[in-house]
């Protein structure tokens, strides 16, 4: 039951392909960010779709070697806290909770596409 809340909108995760590598075989997934792990920042960013282009042409601009995982609300075990407008997730995810992996590559400016 979703106790009088609405349904959470997609939620995305930019992940370095090793990082993403990693967490396969550990099970779960504790990045908070470029360069940050979860034990660094306390919570992981996320982005709604409308989020995920601005986010990786400010962080990630001309960078190839990374994966947009997209995360199923309803398979994570903790928390999304909506902060300063972004979803952050309190805790690690499992590696279940992804729905979808796809590669995400800049543009020849450095730019990315955004989320359809």
């Amino acid at each position: 039951m979703s106790h009088g809340a609405t349904t959470i909108e997609r939620l995305f995760h930019i992940a370095r392909e090793a990082d993403w590598e990693q967490a396969q075989r550990d099970g779960a997934y504790r990045v908070s960010s470029l360069g940050k792990s979860l034990d660094d920042e306390g919570f992981i960013h996320l982005s709604f779709a409308h989020q995920v282009k601005p986010v990786a042409d400010a962080v990630y601009r001309s960078m190839t070697d990374l994966v947009l995982l997209e995360v199923a609300p309803d398979r994570l075990d903790a928390p999304v806290v909506i902060e300063s407008q972004f979803p952050h997730l309190y805790g690690e995810f499992q590696v279940h909770a992804i729905e979808l992996v796809r590669p995400y590559r800049p543009r020849p400016d450095g730019t990315f596409d955004p989320v359809a």
